[in-house]
Order: structure tokens, then sequence, then C-alpha cells
């Protein structure tokens, strides 16, 4: 246990007290909080979430799924009839944090997906991505990586130390999801919250300002077109891409 917190703990420095410190931070003065805009990629655009442009789409897309399987890990949903839906969508787009978004396909302008920053502190430099519902079309898609590389590009140009994602720990999909785009398993958070009822252990994940640069480029990389065919199969791996900027920075 003591080599995996040694293995995963920024550098440090010793003082006149003989104890360690963390490294000093040369001029930070903390992130700028993420303005409510669009962020536009080639294949889909992450739009501020509203009600009349994206809030029948939205309920139609994210109830296709059996049983409504891509709401059994989050903390609200599935909802019976629109009415539900947008009443929770008014008392979502007036807070500040969570900052709720729709991923819109740009193809067709069509809401095929939900996505937000929370426990946003500039102050610490610290974000995280949470709320994440996709739609069947977007699941295993290009829209779906690029959302997710659009919302952490602008998180560290924005000036984040430290970008999270945190999931329920028996929520496979997203685990995979999280390791496949180079986040850093950090620990699980056992007992950490109730949900519908039911225990949930927290599996965090991270990706740190040093570490962006190489994500970045394997990114990059995989979404260029030259790495798909006539068919839209992908000619490599994320994780290939991943591997030969390893270490890189």
């Amino acid at each position: 246990m003591r080599a995996e917190w040694e293995a995963l703990a920024q550098p440090a420095e010793q003082i006149a007290t003989g104890q360690s410190v963390g490294l000093p931070v040369p001029g930070w003065s903390g992130a700028a909080f993420p303005p409510w805009r669009a962020l536009h990629g080639r294949l889909c655009r992450i739009e501020p979430l509203a009600i009349e442009a994206h809030g029948a789409q939205l309920f139609d897309a994210l109830h296709q799924m059996p049983g409504g399987a891509n709401w059994t890990y989050l903390s609200h949903g599935p909802f019976a009839k629109l009415e539900d839906w947008l009443a929770w969508m008014r008392g979502s787009i007036v807070q500040d944090d969570p900052q709720f978004y729709a991923i819109v396909d740009v193809a067709d302008g069509a809401a095929i997906g939900l996505c937000s920053y929370l426990r946003i502190a500039p102050a610490d430099g610290c974000i995280e991505v949470g709320f994440l519902n996709f739609s069947p079309r977007l699941q295993r898609s290009r829209q779906a990586t690029e959302a997710m590389y659009l919302m952490m590009r602008n998180a560290f140009e924005l000036g984040y130390r430290r970008y999270e994602w945190k999931c329920d720990a028996q929520n496979e999909p997203s685990v995979r999801a999280a390791l496949r785009l180079g986040f850093t398993f950090e620990g699980l958070f056992r007992q950490a919250r109730t949900n519908k009822g039911r225990n949930r252990d927290t599996a965090w994940f991270s990706i740190l300002d040093h570490e962006w640069p190489a994500r970045r480029r394997a990114l990059e990389g995989w979404l260029a077109d030259a790495n798909f065919d006539d068919q839209g199969r992908q000619l490599r791996s994320l994780a290939d891409f991943a591997a030969c900027h390893e270490h890189e920075r």
C-alpha cells in the first residue's frame, strides 16, 4: 500500500523543520470559473443545457435503453414523462455548480447526451466532469470521445491543475471509459454515499495538468480522420496512441 501511495504522490521537498511538504506552485493565482459557453468540435458541440433547444430531444434520446440502464448509476431519473424531465432540467440549469451541457451531433443538430462540470474549485485548480448520460447513438462513438476531449481541453485551458472523474465502483463501463481516456485510478472511497437506496463505493480518477499534453496528443491522434477507414472503423486504438505519448509532457 505504501508503494502505491509513493507512486501516486507528487514531488515534495524538506523544509527547515524536517517535514516534507509539496513543491511550490510558482505564480499560482487560481483557475477561471468555466464560462457557460458552447465548445465546438468537428463531430459534436457541447452546448449549455437549454429547455427549448434540448429538452424534448434529450428526453427521447436518453429513454431508449431497455430498463433505463443508462440511469442506473445516476442520482436522478429515469423519468416517466416529459414534464418530469423538464422540471428536473429547470432546477438544474439555474445552478452554477453543477454546470450542465448537452452533447449535440454536428451532423444533424440532435441532442444525444448530457454532461457537466461539477465540484468546481478555481482557487484549488480542481474540477470534475460528471452526470454523464449518453444515448445509445452516442455510446462508443467518435462523438463521445470528442465530447470528453472538448471538456478536458477547456478545463486545462482555463488553468485547472486537476481534472477529476468519479463513478460508482460497480459501473464497469464508466471505469473502463476513464482508463481508456487516460485517467489515473487513485483509489476507492468505501461507502462514500447512498444512491437510490443502495450503497455506493466511489472510484476516483484524475488527470493532472502536467499529464495533459501527452493525453491531448493521444486523443487528437485517435480522433483524426486519418485514423478511420471508409467504414468509420478505427485503424489504431486510443491505447496505442497513448502508449506512443506515455513519457511525453
